[in-house]
């Protein structure tokens, strides 16, 4: 005998709906860059999990879980490059030498060749604060880019800047919102060793005058354990008033035009904080090169050692004669 339904059953569930990052920047009007960090051939354990956390970095426009496969050439990166609007590439090898980190601007180029001299994880940075840092939303915006000491003259520099630039959203400070500024990526360039100190924070405020119990009560609203206390005021001043020298410091301080958070008011002077959230890594930019990959080469470091070997050879015979 046929067995019917119960019409009075549950509704089916509707997956809950996942909003995609914008594709063209709402204020800027231009196309947002979107990237995919993938390696080439087999990397030891260390380097996956560096490649993981630039993924990370990289959010929210990139493919964090992207699966790869050893039969994957650089053409099938390519090929879906423009359909889901990839504008970059980083691609993360492992010579014999040195591993290597490679920056591609799709999908004629050019492409930036960095040595990775050293490197630390994300986890190993964690491991080294004794308050990690890791709020919940961290990674729903881009991070700001600063770059220093890039600005010598130099055209392999300006490749180098302009890349690194283009690889995260411009933003207007004229609109801009606080709360969407919440990491940071620093690029500092070494004229004198030619190494690049590439790190990652996050920023956070505390408003300057309010003790961290203050801030724990408003931010978290628990209500306090004040069983050992004789009056609420001993609550206030316990914790002290100017325990945090750092956050009373003129030149660690801002104004805000704009509440944000329970505890950052406008008009209100706040101390801004940066605590790295890793990956860190030392670079050296090797080689520059016109396309994809391919093309002539704009830069070499080890062309421009070899000259400049050969000419200090040349005048210590001179010197000799």
């Amino acid at each position: 005998m046929a067995r019917f339904r119960n019409k009075r059953g549950k509704a089916p569930v509707k997956p809950p709906v996942v909003k995609k990052p914008p594709a063209v920047n709402q204020v800027t009007g231009e196309k947002v860059p979107k990237s995919i960090v993938f390696s080439r051939g087999k990397l030891p354990g260390p380097l996956k999990q560096l490649e993981h956390d630039l993924r990370k970095l990289m959010l929210p426009h990139t493919a964090l879980k992207l699966k790869e496969k050893k039969r994957n050439n650089l053409k099938d990166f390519l090929n879906i490059a423009g359909p889901m609007g990839v504008t970059h590439f980083l691609m993360l090898s492992n010579p014999k030498s040195v591993p290597h980190l490679r920056v591609a601007r799709t999908p004629q180029g050019p492409t930036l060749t960095f040595e990775i001299h050293e490197y630390a994880l994300a986890a190993d940075v964690a491991r080294s604060q004794a308050r990690p840092r890791c709020p919940q939303g961290l990674f729903q915006n881009p991070p700001l880019i600063v770059l220093s000491g890039f600005g010598n003259g130099a055209k392999h520099l300006k490749l180098t800047t302009i890349m690194f630039q283009n690889i995260f959203p411009a933003i207007d400070i004229n609109t801009v919102k606080l709360s969407s500024c919440q990491r940071i990526v620093l690029l500092n360039y070494n004229s004198e060793t030619n190494l690049i100190d590439f790190r990652h924070y996050s920023i956070r405020l505390q408003p300057v005058g309010v003790s961290r119990r203050i801030r724990k009560f408003v931010q978290n609203h628990q209500v306090p354990d004040l069983r050992n206390l004789q009056d609420v005021s001993d609550f206030v001043t316990k914790a002290g008033y100017g325990s945090e020298s750092e956050a009373d410091e003129e030149a660690a301080t801002v104004s805000l035009v704009s509440d944000l958070g329970r505890v950052n008011r406008a008009s209100t002077k706040s101390a801004v904080k940066l605590q790295e959230i890793g990956p860190r890594m030392t670079l050296r930019l090797a080689r520059v090169e016109e396309g994809l990959c391919s093309g002539s080469v704009i830069f070499s470091e080890y062309v421009k050692e070899a000259v400049a070997e050969e000419t200090q050879e040349a005048g210590n015979e001179e010197a000799g004669d």
